[in-house]
């Protein structure tokens, strides 16, 4: 392998992994922070919103793994490395 192909492989890898920790963090929090000035509105819609609320983070928690998925697929199985 190229040394300049590997090295701009392992900087790729990490930028996946990183936006992807970062903004999945964000959004939990936007999310959380939601769910919670929602339910203090309106605690008897309390049980609908927590549903929908782990559904949007099941859906939130895919992307992440989505990035590690193409993150390891460039590490292990680069297919620009020719």
């Amino acid at each position: 392998m190229d040394p300049v192909l590997g090295s701009s492989t392992v900087i790729a890898v990490a930028l996946l992994i990183g936006a992807g920790a970062l903004a999945t963090g964000i959004g939990f929090a936007l999310l959380g922070g939601k769910f919670l000035e929602s339910v203090a509105r309106q605690p008897e819609l309390g049980s609908q919103l927590q549903t929908r609320m782990f559904i949007v983070a099941g859906l939130l928690d895919a992307v992440p793994m989505i990035g590690v998925g193409i993150a390891m697929l460039l590490l292990f199985a680069n297919p620009l490395a020719g």
